[in-house]
């Protein structure tokens, strides 16, 4: 029970993160819009990454 807290606590730190630093120089960036675009593939693949990484981690704590 303790160690599934902390397990969801530290994907909430990171999906926070990545929404700050990553949606930041999304929307805020002073570049072309080909840097924004490229900016915000990589941090739509880092959140499907984290949730992919999660499921498994649930799937594999059921069995």
């Amino acid at each position: 029970m303790r160690s599934k807290k902390f397990i969801y606590g530290l994907f909430a730190v990171l999906y926070l993160g990545v929404t700050i630093f990553g949606l930041g120089p999304v929307f805020f960036s002073d570049g072309p819009n080909k840097y924004r675009m490229y900016t915000l593939t990589w941090v739509i693949f880092i959140y499907i990454a984290l949730a992919v990484i999660l499921l498994i981690f649930n799937k594999k704590r059921k069995k």
